[in-house]
């Protein structure tokens, strides 16, 4: 391990993180442009055979950029989607944004590290920095953005914008990583390395998608019908919804997951598992239909869509009339189908949405900061098991989020604020590591 590791591990103040020399190399989670063919026809595209983990080059930092010291990443979906080439490889991403400028170049390489979360330590900024120091506690958003492009400047997010980790180079899951100035956020101090890892992707999305002007704009009192809301997004929708005062109908596919979700404090659960029929099926839509009626009286004002083929009909036809379907992926499928009459008669929205500006995660990162809203992470693997931890993920076979130790050789480490961690409860900020029958879900210990 490097000596500005080791410094950063330590706390070493900023005099004593300038003074350790920047490695030449750094372990990191990759992946190699010479496996893009690696899975060939094959149906089951299993991540643990394209993600490696070893040493790669270290980047110079451009004027706006900084290094951070990573104690601690998790997965997203775009990390499988990565680590299967799939829809298409990420090293095309990274060679069309290397024509972009001399800086741009750094990230088309025959390695891509990957990752789109992090939270760590500042331990050098590129000389354009004004906001950031060394030895800086930071949570990273994980859009990177153009700040020369006009539209940049009215929502990052139609603008010249690129996903960190995914459709750059340099990610998150790795001991060092690169980011601009602008996709830095204060670390929430009373939450652990990787409690503070994995929640910026997914709730920011979510965020954005309910509270924000450019999404549903849920106001009080709204009916909020949550697909998948044990999930990565659906954990921080039910949250956001129930701080919002609305109304979450969560739907889940299990009894012990609806149980986890009581816990919570979401009252109204649907089991799928129970419907007549497959959700393609409109006799499954007048089911659904009437148990939201049952529970809540009415029909939801907005549908969190993120499932896609699978659902999407179901959405269109569920929201009631002059009602918002709002929607940031398609995890069953890209092609959806609907009928249009439930539509345009009934005078209702679709909102796409995707992942949010960096004053939209600063908002939710401020709740999580305040203990309004707490981590979904169930599991925890260290960086040289980060292959077994995107595989959990690949095969949905996770609840909320799933975490990677980096640096941080332990968990629970990096808690500067007991108190508000105490006035939150830490049964509170464990809801998703204890399965709702009181065992305990399997986390791997760093170092085996």
């Amino acid at each position: 391990m490097s000596e500005l590791a080791q410094a950063a591990i330590a706390g070493a103040d900023p005099a004593e993180l300038l003074a350790c020399p920047v490695p030449a190399t750094f372990r990191a989670a990759h992946l190699r442009r010479d496996d893009v063919d690696l899975f060939g026809s094959e149906t089951d595209r299993d991540v643990r055979r394209s993600i490696r983990v070893g040493e790669v080059p270290m980047p110079d930092l451009a004027p706006d950029e900084v290094l951070v010291a990573v104690m601690a990443s998790s997965i997203n979906f775009n990390t499988v989607w990565s680590a299967t080439f799939l829809p298409v490889p990420t090293f095309a991403f990274l060679e069309r944004f290397g024509r972009q400028d001399r800086w741009s170049a750094r990230h088309d390489q025959p390695w891509h590290v990957i990752g789109s979360d992090a939270a760590g330590v500042v331990v050098r900024v590129g000389a354009g920095v004004r906001q950031w120091s060394v030895g800086a506690q930071v949570v990273v958003h994980p859009i990177y953005v153009d700040s020369e492009d006009p539209q940049t400047h009215q929502d990052s997010m139609i603008g010249n914008q690129r996903a960190w980790g995914f459709e750059t180079n340099f990610g998150g899951l790795a001991d060092f990583a690169v980011v601009k100035a602008s996709q830095l956020l204060p670390k929430p101090a009373h939450l652990s390395w990787e409690e503070a890892a994995c929640n910026t992707l997914c709730a920011s999305t979510a965020y954005r998608m309910l509270v924000s002007q450019r999404g549903a704009l849920m106001k009080q009192g709204d009916v909020v019908l949550i697909w998948g809301a044990t999930g990565g997004l659906g954990g921080y929708a039910v949250q956001l919804v129930l701080a919002g005062g609305g109304i979450p109908v969560a739907v889940v596919s299990s009894e012990e997951k609806a149980q986890l979700l009581r816990r919570l404090g979401c009252r109204h659960v649907i089991n799928r598992a129970e419907l007549p029929g497959g959700l393609g099926e409109q006799r499954a839509w007048w089911e659904l239909g009437k148990r939201i009626r049952r529970m809540t009286g009415e029909d939801p004002h907005i549908v969190f869509e993120h499932t896609g083929a699978e659902t999407f009909g179901a959405s269109v036809y569920l929201a009631r009339p002059g009602g918002t379907v709002v929607t940031c992926g398609s995890s069953s499928g890209y092609e959806h189908q609907y009928d249009n009459r439930y539509l345009w008669m009934r005078l209702k929205r679709i909102v796409g949405s995707h992942c949010a500006n960096y004053q939209e995660a600063a908002e939710l990162n401020r709740l999580l900061r305040l203990g309004r809203l707490v981590p979904t992470l169930s599991r925890v693997y260290p960086l040289d098991e980060v292959a077994e931890a995107t595989r959990t993920v690949q095969l949905n076979q996770h609840l909320g989020k799933v975490s990677v130790l980096c640096l941080a050789p332990r968990e629970q480490m990096g808690i500067d604020d007991p108190v508000t961690r105490a006035e939150v409860g830490e049964q509170r900020l464990r809801t998703f590591r204890t399965a709702p029958a009181g065992r305990e879900l399997v986390a791997v210990p760093a170092g085996v």
